[in-house]
């Protein structure tokens, strides 16, 4: 099931809201074998971690501390959106998916699906869902979508018509409705003002630093609603957080610099390994870890170029 949500629509949503080194991490205790695996994937577009590492972030902060962490993580080349959020979506590198940019004219993803369309095809039996208000991730126009119709339920917003504090913040009430209301096991929500703000301000300043500040917000509701649902006791959830690509202090990206290409990732939860993940982490290790942890071994044929980071077992 897709949804379009327009700008009436998203209005009334948002009416309804609240308010490393190399030595290997230490490994957490073990999980209760009788939970279920949950992931929740949160990718935050254009984050440095340098710059997120000078803003108050309460809840990125406690994911850290309850997982793994490093700020030294890797994407590819070219350091844009299209690209980037193919390889953090697939767990491929551009050579393969063959997006090279943000029009998505070389895209392979019939032969390298995403994430949630692998789990769709091997476990069906699991629920996905996915919100997004950067078209080209979940709309058929603008040459997507990087994520397929095969997804049970997918959410398209426009970042551009709404506004994108607006849009980000309807889209994770969106998920936080569907952990209130449903069962979802595999979740993306995707928060897209960070990078625009960056981007309309021509710098990594104050502008960019709330933008940032405002996401760590909406990843302290998505944990909220993770903790409140009913059946928490008996699910295993794994947190997964990163970003597409670093930045210039213009606030541009695309190049190979060090500030362009370096990120961060987060994996989070009771199953995820405490401390430093390797300083050899890349944007490709993201759908690998979600898989693992929901029991789905990467199948060789797949071609997938990333490992498993952060889980404990």
């Amino acid at each position: 099931m897709t949804t379009r949500i327009g700008w009436t629509l998203a209005l009334a949503t948002l009416t309804l809201a609240c308010g490393g080194g190399e030595a290997p991490p230490e490994a957490a205790d073990t999980a209760d074998p009788d939970v279920r695996p949950k992931v929740l994937v949160i990718g935050i577009d254009g984050v440095r971690p340098d710059v997120l590492a000078e803003v108050e972030t309460p809840n990125l902060d406690r994911l850290v501390a309850e997982g793994t962490f490093t700020d030294r993580a890797r994407t590819g080349f070219p350091s844009v959106s299209g690209p980037g959020w193919s390889s953090f979506l697939i767990g491929v590198w551009p050579e393969k998916h063959g997006v090279t940019d943000n029009e998505f004219q070389g895209k392979r993803y019939d032969e390298y699906p995403d994430l949630f369309t692998r789990i769709e095809t091997v476990r069906p039996e699991l629920e996905t869902w996915v919100v997004a208000d950067w078209l080209p991730l979940v709309a058929d126009d603008h040459n997507g979508p990087v994520i397929s119709e095969q997804v049970d339920t997918k959410h398209v917003l426009d970042g551009y018509e709404l506004g994108w504090a607006e849009a980000d913040s309807a889209s994770v009430e969106l998920a936080v409705d569907a952990l209130r209301s449903s069962d979802p096991d595999a979740m993306f929500v995707y928060l897209g003002n960070p990078d625009e703000t960056s981007h309309q301000a021509g710098s990594i300043g104050a502008e960019y630093r709330q933008a940032i500040a405002l996401a760590d917000q909406h990843v302290g509701r998505l944990l909220h609603a993770l903790a409140a649902r009913p059946t928490a006791g008996g699910e295993d959830w794994l947190v997964l957080v990163s970003t597409d690509h670093g930045r210039r202090a213009d606030g541009g990206h695309g190049g190979d610099t060090s500030e362009e290409r370096t990120i961060f990732y987060i994996a989070s939860g009771p199953s995820a390994a405490r401390g430093p993940a390797p300083d050899t982490t890349y944007i490709v290790d993201l759908p690998v870890t979600a898989l693992a942890h929901l029991g789905i071994q990467a199948d060789p044929a797949w071609g997938l170029d990333g490992r498993v980071v952060g889980l404990a077992r």
